[in-house]
């Protein structure tokens, strides 16, 4: 696959993207030194491969003559069913918990505001291996109700009891919608709910229904705010290498494949050395407040060009925030930012837009969840640019999935 000239510095290992979505693409950063506490994690496969030999099934076959076997088609397993499946595995936890930025920032927010955690009923909403679960039980939490729908809740209640906190911890396997806590009410809720550009997977609506069933009226969420950026880049090498590889492959003419190619926002760490205008916020959630439907929404942006240059693609972050600290806590996935495993989303744009210095892009993003299936995002973009070196005007629509 291609890579980035000087990327930023990334904490991921290879593990762990047999979770990712179908279509979902990913480009593999150069490796550079890793953090300090990365140093003794010893590297691991998270492929799972099936050998069969075709002596001893014919063995098996004729010693048990015609088997009862009832199939499940795969045509009945819901989305919902593949995404839970896809939590199952350890390397998806595995690539998380890596991710050093998301994970310390959790366990900082919970060990330096103890306050907020001692004595108090936690709710820890897609809890996957119970590791915020065992952050809040260590701040002194009275009991912690781990909520995980995946096969890993059952590794989490091992976990749990590894470390001794099965008087503190209960482990409910589960949707969140589906299941009764054994209370009624809880004082904070705890949730690692952001998807790719924050909202894909759609795990917020779930986050929400949990606020609105069990938080007292004084409750605490954590995180209580999400903020959605836009910037634009240059980004020609790659573009030229994924999407323009479409025109001619082996001297074959390939490019319906094209405009699906460029529907598929990709997931990749960007260079900060590649950005070209300011930074634009399109969205912040408070989600102490908000409703299911404020993240389907329409904003407009205007990104300016700090330099004379050529702009291939726009990017998405985001930031998180965690207001009820002591002090204001909190992290970002932009491209200026220490990387993470959700890195940054970007879509390439079907012109190449050349700028010079202080010309704006202009248009507006629309967002919203797919009608056939919710955790999957369509967008839709509308830009303009009348400069002095090109004029240009167009709709575009991703995808994703």
């Amino acid at each position: 696959m291609g890579r980035r000239k000087n990327n930023n510095n990334s904490n991921q290992s290879s593990a762990g993207f047999s979770h990712l979505p179908q279509g979902s693409k990913i480009r593999f950063a150069d490796k550079e030194d890793e953090d300090e506490a990365l140093k003794d994690a010893s590297g691991c496969s998270n492929h799972d491969e099936s050998m069969c030999d075709p002596e001893l099934d014919k063995a098996v076959d004729d010693s048990m003559g015609e088997p009862e076997v009832s199939f499940i088609a795969a045509d009945d397993k819901t989305s919902a069913d593949y995404y839970f499946d896809s939590y199952s595995h350890f390397g998806i936890h595995e690539e998380m918990l890596k991710d050093v930025v998301r994970t310390k920032t959790y366990q900082n927010v919970i060990y330096q505001n103890q306050f907020l955690f001692k004595d108090k009923i936690v709710l820890d909403v897609g809890a996957g291996t119970g590791i915020l679960s065992l952050f809040c039980a260590k701040a002194g939490a009275q009991h912690v109700y781990a909520v995980e729908c995946s096969d890993m809740a059952d590794m989490a209640k091992e976990i749990v009891e590894a470390n001794g906190f099965s008087n503190v911890i209960t482990v409910l396997k589960g949707k969140i919608e589906e299941l009764e806590l054994p209370v009624p009410k809880v004082d904070i809720i705890i949730s690692e709910w952001m998807g790719y550009f924050l909202l894909f997977e759609n795990m917020l609506n779930t986050v929400l229904y949990a606020r609105d069933k069990w938080l007292v009226d004084d409750g605490v969420l954590l995180p209580d705010k999400a903020s959605l950026y836009l910037t634009a880049i240059e980004d020609a090498e790659y573009k030229e290498d994924k999407i323009e590889f479409w025109n001619n492959v082996y001297g074959f003419d390939m490019s319906c494949i094209k405009k699906q190619a460029m529907m598929e926002p990709l997931v990749d760490t960007v260079d900060q050395n590649q950005i070209v205008t300011n930074s634009q916020l399109l969205k912040t959630m408070d989600i102490s407040k908000m409703t299911p439907g404020d993240a389907s929404f329409t904003a407009p942006f205007k990104l300016v060009a700090e330099r004379d240059d050529f702009i291939h693609a726009l990017v998405a972050y985001f930031d998180v925030s965690f207001t009820k600290c002591h002090k204001l806590m909190g992290f970002s996935t932009g491209p200026r930012s220490r990387s993470t495993h959700w890195k940054q989303t970007v879509l390439y744009l079907e012109d190449v837009l050349t700028v010079c210095q202080g010309e704006s892009i202009v248009g507006s993003m629309t967002v919203a969840q797919n009608k056939k299936n919710p955790r999957d995002i369509d967008i839709m973009l509308k830009y303009s640019l009348n400069g002095r070196r090109c004029t240009v005007s167009r709709v575009q629509y991703y995808k994703m999935r």
